[in-house]
């Protein structure tokens, strides 16, 4: 099937890994048919590997072009309802079996997958999934040569540390968009830190973990202050950001 997109949906379709892992993930979905939800549908893909599995596919994007594209992709399949909608706004009617919600980015920083999720999950069955599950995000210490906050493609950098998992979020779970923890990290060598890598791991189900992939979740670097270490050396980091509310919101110190 030949799918209207629009660039940036043309984009996330020529990531094959990405359609791949939620390809899968669908696939494993132990379906009695029912009722999914799929929102920030985008082009529609993921409603058109729903489709076959559900008996009724309610699918949600706000952005008008993108809306146009999934309404024309999936028009053939009469039990998948496309709706130009904010999931915030829309008055859902009905609970469902499974939430598909790729609203997906680094950290979940800059896209509202908490807010979206932490409104639409009232409207999911006491026994319903969500794909994805989770994230598990991950840091380690760097040295970098861009002061700013931005992700690691095409950057220059040199890891200093081992990397760790610094949280873990389960989507069934209520969930503060307000974000602060407090990090050690041990140098591995003698360097200058100036920066923290913040990788993101996306738990599909409990068989499949996607790394970052092009088009979903690449690494994000967050500066700090400069500072000498010497391997075996510790550092103490507080970060703190708001799920939702962009890059903006991130704030890194020294603890």
């Amino acid at each position: 099937m030949k799918f209207k997109t629009t660039p940036y949906h043309h984009d996330l379709l020529k990531d094959t890994d990405r359609l791949s892992v939620f390809y899968e993930a669908i696939e494993e979905y132990n379906s009695d048919c029912g009722l999914a939800y799929d929102l920030g549908c985008g082009s529609g893909i993921l409603s058109y590997f729903l489709n076959e599995k559900f008996d009724e596919v309610v699918s949600l994007e706000i952005e008008n072009k993108a809306f146009q594209c999934a309404e024309e992709n999936l028009s053939d399949f009469k039990n998948v309802q496309v709706i130009n909608s904010n999931v915030l706004d829309y008055e859902f009617s009905k609970e469902a079996d499974l939430i598909v919600c790729e609203m997906l980015d680094t950290a979940l920083i800059d896209e509202e997958e908490i807010p979206v999720l932490n409104y639409a999950k009232k409207f999911l069955k006491r026994d319903g999934k969500i794909i994805p599950q989770g994230i598990i995000n991950t840091v380690q210490m760097v040295n970098m040569e861009r002061h700013h906050v931005h992700w690691d493609e095409d950057a220059t950098y040199e890891t200093l540390s081992d990397e760790i998992s610094y949280s873990e979020f389960d989507f069934l779970d209520e969930i503060s968009p307000e974000f602060k923890a407090q990090i050690k990290l041990k140098s591995n060598k003698d360097s200058t830190v100036n920066g923290l890598k913040i990788t993101t791991y996306t738990k599909l189900n409990d068989n499949i973990i996607a790394g970052p992939l092009p088009m979903l979740n690449p690494p994000l670097m967050i500066p700090l202050d400069e500072k000498h270490v010497n391997v075996n050396d510790f550092i103490v980091v507080e970060i703190k950001y708001i799920m939702g509310e962009g890059i903006e919101s991130i704030e890194s110190r020294y603890l």
